[in-house]
């Protein structure tokens, strides 16, 4: 994601760019393809509200500076109520195809294993860098790298969910459309059918790792068991909670719902809402079963887990995102510390146009720190505590605090008064 927006943003400005991309030749544990951008976890961006939610303001402030994952992203929405959901592998093509047909992009297929010496440069290998750079990277800045366990979750085929058990229906009938309105399964439990099922999740067997790899997980892609470790009742307050919801099979309010959001277009894809896992892939199929209306499901893919690697950007990092002991290398992308698919690309669009307007001789300034694109440069490169660094995503907790006078004391005020302050400012940054 950030290095696809890098580039596009760079030669967008009149920056001849070369791409140095190591796949298809060599792969990763969660790609697929050779394609930029592809996503390997979620097909959500999140919230597209760019009035009371961080991340929607996020998408606002891409697509006002023309930001290439989020033209991606409209060419290929799907219906998921107030989120932004793409079909996946459209998506990862239009991006690819975007790139490669630009007059001042260039593709070189190769790994690129020790940091560069000379030129301008941006390191945006995203969370699954590749070994021998990320010891490039550990013995040129004297600091052990940092690390994170993300977990994917498992994708149903549509066709074999029981819809008997299961209906159509997004949390609080969010959706303009019919079609916005159904676009998540939903697959009711009772009592004793979420009691057995966590149960057995933690009974289930998992993937381990060695010591020398312990890291800890990122809060908002915890895998399911290990919510479940933090007590019985925690899955039904996160990606269980029944909250929102109307059975039309049954007046009883359910127990747990998990919910499945639509994957593709086509809508035979369904991925099992925050039901990331480290369960081996004969426990998830047993646990995952259990779920009534999965019962008879098929998996497209099952869950997996992988090791992110991320720097210390407070302490690497200046605020040109500028390798301070190397100037001619900037990093991007969650490699630096965001998390998510957004915040990725927001901060390889960032890094294009501060490399290309250096190379033009010209310096350019983050965006203000009261935007969502400045607020998360501001955390990376030093905003942040270094000591205690983990990743981020966008918040309104990283913005300048906003001035709850003149009436504005609710929480709804409150988010407005941030995301309309922020336009402003973005406006002015871009112009």
């Amino acid at each position: 994601m950030a290095g696809s927006e890098a580039a596009w943003q760079a030669a967008q400005a009149g920056i001849p760019v070369i791409i140095h991309e190591m796949r298809p030749a060599k792969g990763t544990f969660a790609h697929r393809s050779g394609d930029f951008a592809e996503m390997v976890c979620s097909n959500s961006f999140r919230s597209d509200d760019s009035e009371q939610n961080a991340v929607g303001l996020l998408h606002w402030e891409m697509r006002a500076a023309n930001g290439l994952i989020l033209q991606a992203a409209e060419a290929h929405r799907l219906p998921a109520g107030g989120a932004l959901a793409v079909d996946r592998d459209p998506f990862a093509a239009f991006v690819t195809a975007k790139l490669k047909s630009h007059p001042l992009v260039s593709v070189s297929y190769e790994e690129v294993t020790e940091l560069p010496t000379d030129g301008q440069w941006i390191i945006a290998t995203g969370p699954l860098t590749s070994t021998a750079l990320a010891h490039s990277i550990r013995a040129h800045t004297n600091a052990e790298a940092l690390a994170f366990f993300d977990a994917i979750a498992p994708i149903v085929y549509a066709e074999t969910v029981d819809m008997s058990v299961a209906w159509m229906q997004s949390r609080y009938d969010k959706g303009e459309t019919i079609e916005e309105q159904t676009a998540y399964m939903n697959c009711p439990m009772n009592k004793a059918q979420y009691d057995a099922f966590i149960a057995a999740l933690l009974a289930a067997e998992k993937t381990e790792f060695r010591p020398e790899e312990a890291a800890s997980y990122f809060d908002g892609c915890l895998p399911i068991e290990v919510m479940a470790e933090r007590g019985p009742q925690t899955l039904r307050f996160g990606p269980m909670k029944p909250v929102g919801l109307t059975n039309p099979h049954n007046p009883q309010k359910p127990y747990a719902v998990v919910q499945l959001r639509r994957d593709n277009k086509l809508g035979t894809l369904y991925n099992i809402v925050g039901f990331q896992t480290k369960m081996k892939y004969g426990a998830q199929l047993a646990v995952f079963k259990m779920i009534p209306a999965l019962g008879n499901a098929s998996f497209a893919r099952l869950g997996g887990i992988h090791r992110n690697t991320f720097i210390n950007s407070p302490t690497l990092l200046d605020d040109q995102m500028r390798l301070k002991s190397r100037p001619n290398i900037r990093f991007a992308g969650q490699i630096t510390g965001v998390e998510g698919y957004v915040e990725s690309a927001a901060m390889g669009l960032v890094a294009g146009r501060m490399a290309a307007a250096e190379m033009q001789g010209n310096i350019l300034q983050p965006p203000p720190p009261d935007t969502a694109m400045g607020a998360l440069i501001t955390h990376i490169t030093g905003g942040a505590e270094a000591k205690t660094f983990q990743p981020m995503n966008v918040n309104f907790g990283l913005f300048p605090p906003i001035d709850a006078r003149g009436g504005r004391k609710g929480r709804k005020d409150r988010y407005k008064a941030y995301t309309d302050r922020a336009k402003g400012s973005f406006t002015q940054w871009l112009g």
